[in-house]
């Protein structure tokens, strides 16, 4: 099994490691304060810092901490962009960060989309010595793409490069099209500064969060350095760390194969992890598996732990045979179910088979959508409903001027309207009105009451772009009144590590600060039921409910996702790397449980639909590796 071939940090959250990295940088800038010496640090943007930068405005705000020796060179920008644009990386640094720090603005140094083409190299030479002319940069924050990219150094980048216009590749151009609304609208070309420049930092920290990370993540800390994976060049930094979430270090062997390292420290979870593993690289059922086996692939201790491959296999099989229900909220009396849905396709797309099954065992089932999702619905989507409302007008005699207005005024809205910026207020509410039809239409479908179905329009999400707002008091009272006013006896809700945008993990923060108000005023305790966003399933180990779906069950979830059809044959936020449409991938991923827990020796169903128990209980093994490796 390959080593770790640099320092790595894994933390349970993202919070808990940019509060690490922000420490780190305030207590250089402190130091070199009382000194009486700049910091140059490297800044980057993206998902992965979002959190290091609040830390350091808290700091600021709340400690006192004086950012006026601070000197800041940025990785990257788009190529050509303008600086006001909402998808520049100038204006996302300036209303992050340095707006509401005291950097001076002499000191920030950020590359420009704005250079014109004849003269870009030049500049690209001048952005690498006003870097020396600084001493060379002290601290440089990182986050990876996921073809290995850092900065804009797309695979194939040189050891020794240094900053300069590059072309971006197409997985990076689909990673960024949801902020363009499009990869036709994505610049084909960024600046960048070089590994190399990188490289000649003195510390540098590398921020990965969320299991869409994974993959990325073991090739650049276990595999070889490689120009076909820029962050993997860090293995020959003296002072580079990774900071990893859970999430984005489960493919490290150190988590998803401790055994095979000897540094496993058992539980129920990783014993469920080892014994599928070993199933699925011998392709046998979990009861066929020997002691042969087990001691074949480095599982004889947990083989003689649990008194041999019988009692072994035996106790996982029984496991994973629970897990199977066809009665999600379980036999007898009616219970109050409460589905929240992030967007308003999230309960369809996920679990829109299960939503189905308990309407029709009696169940009172109620659908809450969190946001509006009128970010999603395209512009031609609007203009077509518009159309529909004037002829309607017309049908009933409307004026021409009353009939007419309608439509000239959302043109006039829309026209000189660039891809990317914010919508009209009105044409926001045109789209979350048509958002909120279809999802009326799928819930209804699947057999929920219309009077049961609630739009929360959390205001956390309301502000026309693709970059949101913190979660706010406001956003949690809404969700703790909407707990309140259905009392349920079973919530259903996202428990999504992947979603490209965030918006399921700031709703699943929401929901469950709001739950714990609820509890915190004596009201019974509900169960808490987890289903995953349409990027990814629940791995078997950590499953707890597992719904079989007939053909004809997958066949209406199927038309319930049609009902969305602003989102259908093309999404607007689809997520990089997946061409397919939701509902192929929600009935892919369904058949692909189906199928693994059949590979297991499990009854063979036609697809499954999975759900944890919140909470989710840690596993023992990850508790005692939540600290630095050394490579």
């Amino acid at each position: 099994m390959p080593p770790e071939r640099v320092a790595v940090q894994i933390f349970e959250s993202s919070a808990q490691a940019s509060a690490v990295v922000a420490r780190q940088i305030a207590d250089l800038v402190r130091q070199r304060a009382s000194e009486e010496r700049i910091a140059v640090l490297g800044l980057a943007t993206g998902h992965a810092p979002v959190k290091v930068y609040e830390e350091l405005v808290r700091m600021h705000r709340e400690e006192g901490l004086d950012f006026a020796n601070v000197v800041a060179f940025n990785l990257d920008e788009y190529w050509p962009i303008d600086p006001a644009a909402y998808q520049s990386f100038h204006r996302w640094m300036h209303e992050r960060f340095f707006s509401q720090v005291n950097v001076p603005r002499q000191n920030i140094h950020m590359p420009s989309g704005a250079v014109p083409e004849d003269h870009v190299e030049e500049y690209c030479r001048e952005y690498e010595q006003l870097i020396a002319q600084a001493g060379g940069i002290d601290y440089q924050i990182l986050g990876i793409g996921r073809s290995g990219h850092i900065g804009f150094n797309e695979p194939g980048s040189a050891r020794e490069s240094v900053t300069r216009v590059v072309h971006l590749d197409k997985l990076t151009r689909m990673d960024a099209a949801g902020s363009f609304f499009g990869e036709e609208n994505v610049p084909k070309m960024a600046i960048t500064m070089g590994v190399g420049t990188v490289m000649r930092a003195r510390r540098i920290a590398l921020l990965a969060f969320g299991e869409h990370k994974a993959m990325v993540v073991r090739r650049a800390v276990e595999g070889p350095g490689s120009a076909d994976v820029a962050a993997s060049f860090l293995q020959e930094h003296p002072d580079a760390t990774f900071y990893v979430d859970e999430a984005a270090a489960a493919e490290l062997a150190r988590i998803s194969t401790p055994w095979l390292m000897g540094r496993s420290a058992w539980d129920d979870i990783l014993e469920r992890r080892a014994v599928i593993w070993l199933a699925t690289k011998l392709a046998k059922p979990i009861l066929k598996l020997t002691d042969e086996d087990y001691a074949e692939n480095g599982l004889q201790q947990l083989m003689q732990r649990l008194g041999g491959s019988y009692e072994l296999n035996l106790k996982v099989f029984r496991r994973l045979m629970g897990t199977i229900t066809g009665w999600p909220a379980g036999k007898g009396s009616s219970r109050r179910v409460l589905v929240f849905s992030p967007h308003p396709d999230d309960d369809v797309i996920c679990m829109g088979g299960t939503m189905a099954r308990l309407t029709r065992q009696g169940h009172e089932v109620h659908v809450a959508y969190m946001v509006s999702g009128c970010l999603s619905v395209f512009d031609h989507d609007v203009l077509r409903h518009a159309r529909l409302v004037r002829e309607f007008n017309r049908m009933f005699d409307l004026t021409p001027e009353q009939t007419d207005d309608i439509e000239e005024s959302i043109r006039r809205m829309m026209r000189g309207k660039k891809p990317g910026d914010i919508d009209h207020p009105q044409v926001q509410a045109i789209k979350s009105f048509i958002r909120r039809g279809e999802a009326q239409d799928a819930a209804t479908y699947c057999g929920v009451a219309e009077k049961n179905i609630y739009f929360l329009n959390m205001p956390f999400y309301n502000t026309g772009k693709v970059q949101k707002l913190s979660i706010g008091p406001d956003d949690i009272e809404t969700v703790r009144r909407c707990i309140e006013a259905v009392r349920p006896d079973v919530i259903f809700a996202a428990g999504d590590l992947s979603d490209p945008h965030g918006t399921h993990q700031l709703c699943e923060r929401a929901g469950i600060t709001a739950l714990k108000q609820y509890l915190g005023a004596g009201n019974p305790e509900p169960e808490l039921w987890l289903y995953r966003g349409a990027w990814q399933e629940w791995p078997p180990e950590q499953v707890d409910m597992a719904v079989p779906l007939s053909p004809t069950d997958v066949k209406h979830k199927r038309f319930a996702i049609f009902r969305h059809q602003s989102q259908k044959d093309r999404a607007m936020f689809p997520g990089p790397y997946d061409s397919r449409e939701f509902w192929q991938r929600a009935e892919e991923r369904n058949k692909a449980t189906a199928v693994s827990y059949d590979a297991l020796g499990l009854p063979e169903y036609h697809a499954i639909e999975a759900f944890v128990r919140y909470p989710c209980p840690r596993s023992a093994h990850t508790e005692s590796q939540l600290t630095r490796l050394e490579p």
